[in-house]
């Protein structure tokens, strides 16, 4: 399966957290930060959002920093993703 997203939402999944520090500390799971920077998997064609034509700006393989609690949490194929509105990304990491 495929996600597809509308209009001006991105679908987004979060990379996984470094497990050592820089000082070659192995963490647990537990000790772990969950990270804000997720990779865009896909992104919706834009259009017309509450009267306003939204232009995408995002692309395939972007990495960028989302909201703690925004998006939809959906799980496809063993792999979690996330869907957020484009406006929801804060920033882009480069």
């Amino acid at each position: 399966m495929k996600l597809k997203p509308l209009l001006d939402r991105v679908v987004i999944k979060r990379i996984e957290a470094t497990e050592t520090t820089k000082a070659g500390i192995i963490l647990p799971g537990s000790a772990q930060e969950k990270p804000q920077v997720y990779e865009v998997v896909a992104v919706g064609p834009g259009g017309v959002v509450d009267g306003k034509e939204v232009k995408m700006t995002l692309k395939s393989g972007d990495k960028v920093i989302a909201g703690k609690y925004s998006g939809t949490d959906v799980k496809l194929d063993g792999v979690e993703y996330t869907i957020v509105s484009q406006s929801d990304i804060l920033a882009t990491v480069e």
